[in-house]
């Protein structure tokens, strides 16, 4: 856990802009001391996913700069200074080209884990090309030609898919505790589906695209009393609302 985030646990965290150096105003530093403690007390798995009012995350085509608004994307680098590694599957890493750092906080860069076990993620895409973390592709091939920065996590299943639980515990077995699973859609889901999700973040934007990616797709249910039902919070992150859901 990086130093903030010890501080932030030990009390230290303010509500001004002066005394954090961030500039949002409304900062839930409530939320981020509860997270700093279950993460230090354990193992912890965080989901975060942002989304319109009516569950999509982008567009057919994928465009989704931007859904939520900047103090959501605040919050998404500040779940990335708390952990240790963060997660994204190759649809999220082609599409959106992310650089997955903590550029908008204060806060060292986590570990980058791309789940790309095809190959898809384009050589000259920011994740490959940007050294400023170090960079980890699950596939069960080795790909050729890598930058120094980056690294192969064989974490597949018999299926030649990723496999969630050996992808934990490879995490793991490098000391990497605390795993932010920012994305896509997909992704986050099959975690979820696995029961292998602590907390999940969802930011939820005033806005209906009526059409689109979905958000979480999980395999259906016959009736309600099988619904996935947790504790939840709710903080205003600007116009957007997040709901913290405790999981386990």
């Amino acid at each position: 856990m990086s130093g903030i985030w010890r501080e932030i646990l030990a009390g230290l965290g303010k509500n001004t802009p002066e005394d954090t150096g961030v500039e949002a105003q409304d900062v839930p530093w409530e939320l981020y001391r509860d997270l700093a403690a279950a993460c230090a007390d354990r193992p912890t798995v965080i989901a975060q996913i942002g989304q319109s009012l009516d569950g999509r995350i982008a567009t057919e085509s994928g465009h989704s700069h931007y859904v939520n608004g900047p103090e959501s994307l605040d919050h998404l680098h500040r779940l990335r200074a708390l952990a240790d590694a963060v997660v994204v599957g190759a649809t999220t890493a082609v599409l959106d080209n992310p650089r997955l750092t903590t550029r908008r906080v204060p806060g060292p860069n986590a570990v980058r884990v791309v789940i790309d076990t095809q190959g898809r993620v384009p050589a000259s895409h920011a994740l490959l090309t940007e050294p400023d973390a170090e960079t980890l592709l699950v596939s069960g091939t080795r790909r050729g030609n890598l930058p120094e920065h980056c690294g192969m996590l064989d974490a597949t299943g018999p299926d030649g898919r990723a496999d969630p639980h050996l992808l934990l515990e490879a995490l793991r077995g490098r000391g990497l505790s605390t795993i932010l699973i920012e994305g896509g859609g997909q992704t986050i889901s099959r975690f979820l589906s696995e029961k292998l999700i602590d907390r999940l973040q969802v930011s939820v934007a005033p806005m209906i695209i009526g059409s689109g990616r979905p958000g979480l797709v999980l395999p259906e249910i016959e009736k309600l009393d099988a619904a996935l039902r947790f504790e939840a919070r709710t903080y205003p992150l600007g116009k957007d609302t997040l709901f913290d859901c405790r999981l386990s």
